[in-house]
């Protein structure tokens, strides 16, 4: 599908179920792009955060879109989930709390993802 690429794909998603169509949108995406073949960077942020905690994904359903469960793993299986560290303290998540391969870190990390060369950013 995708030739050889030196590029990378960091999506940072901001909604949960609050706003459950840009949260699978961003989801999808990011899942899409790693099935695909591509470096994929995950950030959980404001609501998106609760589902670095085992079995949140699975209580996340939007008629006619593919399971988050599922989505989820194919990002964590080919690429990186990161949960923002400022909205996990503000949630009460450590990293004892979050799924295996999840990890937490800062806008330090994410801006270093983000200005890597030939990264393409995309906010949901």
């Amino acid at each position: 599908m995708l030739g050889p690429m030196a590029r990378s794909l960091v999506v940072k998603v901001t909604a949960g179920a609050d706003a459950p169509e840009r949260c699978a949108q961003a989801f999808t995406v990011a899942a899409t792009a790693a099935a695909a073949g591509v470096d994929v960077s995950l950030w959980l942020t404001g609501e998106s955060t609760w589902f670095a905690l085992p079995g949140r994904a699975q209580e996340f359903d939007l008629p006619h879109s593919a399971p988050l469960p599922e989505l989820l793993h194919v990002i964590l299986t080919t690429g990186r989930v990161t949960a923002c560290t400022q909205c996990a303290a503000r949630r009460d998540i450590g990293p004892d709390d979050v799924i295996p391969g999840v990890r937490i870190a800062g806008a330090a990390v994410f801006v270093e993802e983000a200005m890597t060369e030939g990264a393409q950013a995309l906010v949901y």
